[in-house]
């Protein structure tokens, strides 16, 4: 066949990869634990209260790897990997770079100067790569949970200003955001009081849990689904918001 010959076109549906981040406690695992089938690598203990499926918590990047493989390689019904969450995976890379140059920080591998942040996209990218056999092979959604920080944003065209972004290494960050359908931001709605300044959650149970789908001058987020700018924090409203066209998992 010639290389023309093997042009596509039209929209080719398939399984969601989604990171959700924001604040402990907002409820990004009870979201994910509503997907289809879930089933959780643990590299942190946040689960014991939630009703999932899970491996034991990983504690070095081998055994995170060995999971991951599992999930690929061995026959099961699931249908959704949740990495629960990618802030403390980072560790587990970090830890395995400096056991790979002899060091206790990731600050003084290969020598320094942020050579040790290079040297972990590599782990980074091996894992990705697993991710992506897991999505095509096995036909499985993926869901990366983190936690979020604030980070100040040099705008070139405007002031710089404060936003809320994944908690992870920027370069790391970078590599995951690019490689996601989305990224959703978890967090309460929230109402300023006039007179006093003060921010309050509004709604009940300590605020409404919503979803922001599109990146603002507050947060880091973006979505290929056609998403509107806020949904609730619920999977049923994630799936109930996408277009129909690109409806695949439910």
């Amino acid at each position: 066949m010639s290389l023309i010959g093997s042009i596509q076109s039209g929209r080719r549906p398939s399984p969601p990869r989604l990171m959700v981040y924001g604040a402990e406690g907002v409820g990004k695992s009870s979201f994910a634990a509503k997907a289809p089938k879930a089933v959780f690598i643990q590299t942190e203990d946040g689960l014991s209260e939630i009703e999932c499926s899970r491996f034991p918590i990983a504690g070095s990047f081998e055994e995170f790897l060995l999971q991951l493989k599992a999930v690929r390689d061995e026959e099961h019904g699931f249908r959704t990997l949740c990495i629960d969450s990618l802030d403390w995976l980072e560790r587990l890379i970090w830890d395995r770079v400096c056991s790979d140059f002899g060091v206790k920080c990731i600050e003084k591998a290969d020598g320094g100067y942020g050579k040790g942040y290079t040297h972990a996209l590599t782990y980074w990218r091996q894992a990705v790569s697993i991710l992506n056999e897991i999505r095509s092979r096995r036909g499985m959604a993926v869901i990366l949970i983190a936690h979020s920080k604030v980070e100040r944003f040099e705008d070139p065209e405007h002031a710089s200003y404060d936003r809320y972004t994944p908690r992870l290494h920027k370069v790391a960050c970078s590599l995951v955001c690019e490689w996601v359908d989305a990224v959703l931001f978890a967090t309460r709605r929230m109402r300023v009081d006039s007179t006093t300044g003060k921010a309050a959650p509004i709604g009940a149970d300590g605020g409404e849990r919503i979803l922001r789908t599109n990146g603002s001058p507050a947060c880091i987020a973006k979505n290929r689904f056609g998403l509107p700018a806020e949904i609730a924090l619920d999977w049923d409203a994630f799936v109930a918001g996408l277009s129909t066209k690109t409806q695949n998992i439910k």
